[in-house]
Formats: C-alpha cells, sequence, structure tokens
C-alpha cells in the first residue's frame, strides 16, 4: 500500500496511559526493527497537520468493531475538508483481534491473565514490570 510508514504516536496530556509517549516510542521501536522502511514519532496537534507535515499522503486507521466506525467516519470526513489530499485508509482487524483494547489488555495482565497472545514478548515483559511496580 505504501513504500514508507509512520507509526505516529499522540501526545495527549488528557489522557493518563500507563506508559508514557517516550516508552511507548520505544516499545514500538522494538517491534518494528526489522522493518527499514517503517518510521515513528510523537505528535502533538491534529494527525492531519502531522501527515502533511511528514509529506504524507495517506492515513491508516484500523477498526477492531462496527462501534469504532461512526467516530473514525467522522474523523475521516473532517480531516478531508482539512486536508484533501490526504486520504484516510481504514483496514479491519482480523477476528481473533477484534476484540482487543489496550484498556482490556491491561486488566487481563493486571489480574495475571495470559496476553502473550496478543502483545509481542518484548511488551508483555514491559507490561508485567509495571504492573508488579504499580501494584
Amino acid at each position: 500500500m505504501a513504500g514508507r510508514l509512520i507509526v505516529a504516536v499522540l501526545r495527549n496530556q488528557a489522557k493518563h496511559p500507563l506508559f508514557s509517549v517516550e516508552e511507548r516510542l520505544e516499545m514500538i521501536a522494538e517491534v518494528v526493527k526489522p522493518y527499514p522502511n517503517v518510521e515513528i514519532a510523537a505528535f502533538e496537534g491534529l494527525l492531519v497537520d502531522f501527515a502533511a507535515s511528514r509529506g504524507a499522503t495517506m492515513i491508516v486507521r484500523g477498526m477492531r468493531a462496527v462501534s469504532d466506525y461512526e467516530l473514525e467516519w467522522e474523523m475521516a470526513l473532517m480531516n478531508r475538508r482539512l486536508k484533501p489530499e490526504i486520504e484516510t485508509v481504514f483496514l479491519m482487524a482480523g477476528e481473533e483481534y477484534s476484540f482487543i483494547s489496550s484498556h482490556l489488555v491491561k486488566e487481563v495482565a493486571a489480574l495475571g491473565g495470559n496476553v502473550s497472545d496478543v502483545v509481542p514478548p518484548s511488551v508483555e515483559q514491559r507490561l508485567k514490570k509495571r504492573i508488579a511496580a504499580v501494584k
């Protein structure tokens, strides 16, 4: 679909995630290391502005379930209005991952459940370590 992929992480001061933006960038870097055409970056503000600043012509968004559709559709239409030269492409998650969310993964891990089949090994290790430190 593209010769270059940028995995972008939003710096959102309104959220208080388990891992900082810098930690998330580190985890992503570990996972995408085998792919030389994948870049990672953090950004603030509008995704469409960040995409334009990096010369992107496409934003790829994942959808897990029908419940994601309305919000994603609204964002895509607003992004199109703001930057018509950037297209939004939706990719559907496989059925085996359609129920996965960061909240669910963190909750299962915190309760001692196995999340090894839904996160990379390096992420699982960090998740277990962070949850143990928080308890």
